[in-house]
């Protein structure tokens, strides 16, 4: 808590620390009208006392002392010097080589302590201004996933670009002989501009991977830069380099492979396309982009898949699996990196010196600078949103604080002068990010609005985009199975198209897409999208046949399809949401399989399009598929499907399956960790596998489907109390300590449609009471209760006040519950809800 002391006693610590005009000049906390109402915190006084007793330790505002700046490490240890040094990390000589050293020794020269550690800070744009941009001398903004001018998520392209105009504008006042900077704008373009509406959508990485084509990749890049720049923003935070390693990680699709090898192969395709050519005119020209190769470094290697959990592995593995993207990428010239949340072997990246910056910088050789990611830095033990000495100390340069980044400038201030952060760290963050804005070309752009692409409407969803995107999908799909050559259709067939995905553009773009996870959106977030189903549409229209569309899979008894094609899959999710705890496909809910089933016993081959951000067990659909094709989340350009399944109207084959698996595909649901090389290796389809109409396919409907994937939670007796945690499987949940009486975890950051499983062993048969602890802190409809399926309960959850604010629901009547071993499931029919337990007394 903030201590605030009275005039009085500033006045006598101004006299016993002798607070002089040139104590002054080391810190803002000795200036100012000390009047009756100024008033001090500890941080100020301590300042002072410092000033006193060790002189000024610090860059004056007026006249800073001589800043250096070092390129690239020319005192590095020889590889296997130090101590901690166990292995070698090559040296990377980027094609991006410009030296601006000279100029950005110049402007440190001149820069105030508070010019300094503003260019470290990052803040989201929902929570700053123009003016503060300008008064705290930010180094960059932020629009995190789900966040828009305005806070609207239908803002134009205009919009878009008049923000980057206000906080360009601000960073670059020098009334008051401000030191001129311009402020970067970072944004999530993961896969395409994808928080801007109506944007081209590409597949996500998972897709791209197995494409195997590196020049696609680039030039998926450069669409990207493109429609980025017309926004006005000049940096993305892609690529992603993460290589997988455990598909229940919500992140999967955000890898481009679990080997490394196509992961190395394109990330500095990629970086290229985004940057441009290093060397070439077309670097960071007006078309192109900053860069980020993240997350450094072992984000896909985390025990059981944990979203920011602990990659345990020697530092051979960590080089050789996990770094191999960050040699291709800074050798492209990636100029920025961010740091991962994972630990390696339980110390948190973040605060992780030995590989920021002995490893990075040094060894590697990387001159650009390093990142935190959203409010990563509170994760290093000692730290918290408001303060991180650590990761500064650790190398990274440029923190993300969304959110409290004007108490993280105060504080960070605080621990320069205390001497927490050292001056020459400083100097080097800020030369750092200042040399990757001389490079970029940030000082001589101009305003956005002035750039030539800037505002440009007819990039965005371009039709050289759209075919872009649209060629994407089609060497994205994986052909698993096509029993009797059932693919390629005859698009003058009678078709039935069913399930609810073949007309969701959301759920076929997946998470990271208009919004955080790409949930809350619906038609209008896509005005430029073809859905899987308008593909289909369209084929079979222009050859004579007919389609019926039912998402419940009806139709006419009278019009039998010659075909259905049902398309299915995982609904959107990122980060943290996404985690499973079994690879299961609809884990004891399989309403997409008794479709398949269904169809299959009418005698109508099945065609299934399965959408899904990682492979997974899906043994007992493929038995009840005709031909199954892993669409993966092929983006905005769903069209695209249907040019590969079907023939043209006179039969001839457009285009015939290319993709083959850069992730292996399991074949039982226990395989948990499966990847090639792997000393044991069984998948069901093999990393590289892939059917085309040239091949003979002997898979058969016979595929063990004996093996349950349940999530390995516990059999809880009943009476008794479940802890949320508990559960067995669940979907969209996150786990999060609570500050409930008892304390543990409680489940919550809910979205409708997550759903929970408890496995019960019921004692006695009998009445019971039941009862929940939940919290909400804006209320919402919560979620019905099943057992063994049949609903027995409903529940709203109030407005408590709080996400950690709880309160005790009851059902108001008992219900008879059978003794034995049950299944319990909380399906979410409304949003924002935490669940800490739930209790049955026997009446």
């Amino acid at each position: 808590m903030t201590k605030w002391f009275s005039s009085s006693v500033w006045l006598g610590v101004l006299l016993l620390t002798k607070c002089s005009p040139a104590a002054a000049q080391c810190d803002e906390s000795c200036r100012g009208d000390f009047n009756g109402d100024r008033r001090v915190t500890i941080n100020e006084i301590i300042t002072v006392v410092n000033v006193a007793l060790n002189g000024c330790t610090v860059a004056p505002s007026a006249t800073p002392p001589p800043a250096t700046v070092t390129p690239t490490p020319t005192n590095a240890p020889a590889c296997g010097d130090g101590p901690e040094q166990i292995v070698c990390w090559p040296q990377v000589d980027s094609v991006v080589t410009s030296d601006v050293d000279v100029e950005v020794a110049n402007v440190v020269r001149s820069m105030t302590l508070d010019e300094k550690v503003g260019q470290m800070v990052m803040a989201e744009i929902q929570e700053v201004t123009a003016d503060d941009v300008r008064d705290y001398h930010l180094g960059a903004v932020l629009n995190g996933g789900g966040s828009w001018p305005n806070k609207n998520k239908a803002s134009t392209v205009a919009d878009w670009v008049g923000l980057a105009d206000g906080f360009y504008v601000a960073s670059t006042d020098t009334s008051g002989g401000r030191s001129a900077v311009p402020v970067m704008w970072g944004t999530d373009a993961v896969h395409g501009h994808n928080n801007v509406r109506g944007a081209t959508i590409f597949p996500h990485n998972i897709g791209l991977g197995a494409a195997n084509d590196p020049v696609l990749v680039r030039q998926i890049g450069a669409a990207t830069a493109l429609e980025v720049a017309a926004t006005g923003i000049d940096w993305v935070f892609a690529p992603t380099l993460a290589v997988v390693r455990d598909d229940r990680w919500g992140r999967t699709y955000e890898g481009y492979s679990e080997d490394p090898e196509i992961v190395k192969a394109y990330a500095g395709e990629i970086v290229a396309g985004l940057q441009g050519e290093g060397g070439s005119d077309d670097l960071f020209d007006a078309a192109h982009v900053i860069a980020t190769a993240k997350h450094f470094v072992g984000d896909g290697g985390t025990q059981n898949g944990d979203d920011q959990g602990n990659t345990v592995a020697t530092e051979e593995e960590l080089r050789d699996i996990h770094g191999q993207g960050y040699f291709s990428a800074l050798r492209a010239g990636a100029q920025t990196v961010m740091a991962s949340y994972n630990s390696w072997n339980g110390s948190k990246l973040h605060g992780n010196r030995y590989l920021l910056t002995e490893v990075l910088k040094e060894q590697m050789g990387f001159d650009g600078f390093v990142l935190g990611d959203w409010n990563g830095h509170a994760q290093v033990p000692g730290c918290s949103n408001e303060r991180c000495a650590q990761a500064f100390n650790a190398g990274v340069d440029m923190m993300m604080v969304p959110w409290d980044w004007k108490e993280f400038i105060a504080s960070t201030k605080a621990q320069v002068v205390s001497g927490d952060i050292p001056m020459e760290r400083v100097d080097d963050a800020v030369a750092r990010i200042l040399r990757v804005k001389m490079r970029a070309g940030l000082f001589d752009a101009g305003r956005p609005s002035e750039r030539t692409h800037a505002a440009d409407t007819t990039l965005v969803a371009s039709a050289a985009h759209k075919s872009l995107a649209r060629q994407a999908v089609r060497a994205s799909l994986v052909l698993l199975k096509n029993s009797d050559n059932l693919l390629p259709l005859d698009p003058s067939s009678n078709i039935l198209v069913a399930g609810a995905a073949a007309n969701s553009i959301a759920q076929q773009c997946g998470g990271w897409t208009v919004t955080w996870q790409g949930t809350g959106t619906g038609p209008l977030d896509f005005p430029q999208a073809t859905s899987i189903l308008d593909g289909i549409e369209s084929a079979v229209s222009a050859a004579g046949g007919t389609v019926t569309y039912s998402a419940a899979g009806t139709f006419d008894p009278g019009a039998t399809p010659d075909v259905a094609i049902v398309v299915y899959g995982e609904s959107p999710y990122a980060e943290y949401a996404g985690d499973l705890s079994s690879i299961e496909y609809q884990h004891g809910n399989k309403a997409d399989l008794s479709l398949l089933r269904r169809l299959r016993a009418e005698n109508i081959p099945v065609v299934s399009v399965f959408l899904s951000g990682r492979p997974l067990w899906v043994n007992k659909e493929l038995n009840a598929s005709n031909a199954f094709v892993a669409a993966w989340l092929p983006g905005s350009e769903g069209a695209g499907v249907a040019d590969v399944i079907f023939t043209s109207a006179a039969g001839v084959t457009n285009h015939d399956f290319s993709g083959k698996l850069s992730f292996s595909w399991p074949n039982r649901a226990v395989q948990l960790v499966l990847n090639r090389k792997d000393e044991v290796y069984q998948p069901l389809f093999p990393y590289g596998f892939g059917l085309t109409y040239q091949d003979t396919d002997t898979l058969g409907d016979d595929l063990d489907e004996t093996e349950s994937g349940g999530g390995g939670g516990e059999t809880i007796s009943i009476p008794g109390t479940i802890e949320a945690e508990s559960y067995s499987a669940m979907f969209g949940f996150q786990l999060e300590q609570t500050t409930d009486a008892g304390g543990g975890q409680n489940v919550g950051f809910t979205d409708n449609g997550d759903w929970l499983e408890y496995t019960l062993d019921i004692g006695s048969e009998g009445s019971y009471r039941i009862e929940y602890r939940v919290a909400s802190l804006v209320g919402t409809f919560g979620f019905r209760v099943q057992l063994d399926g049949v609903e027995i309960d409903r529940q709203s959850v109030p407005r408590t006040g709080g996400w950690q604010t709880w309160v005790t629901n009851e059902k108001t009547e008992s219900v008879a519950l059978p003794s034995g071993e049950h299944t319990l499931r909380i399906n979410a029919v409304g949003a924002d809800w935490n669940l800490n337990w739930i209790r049955l007394t026997l009446d």
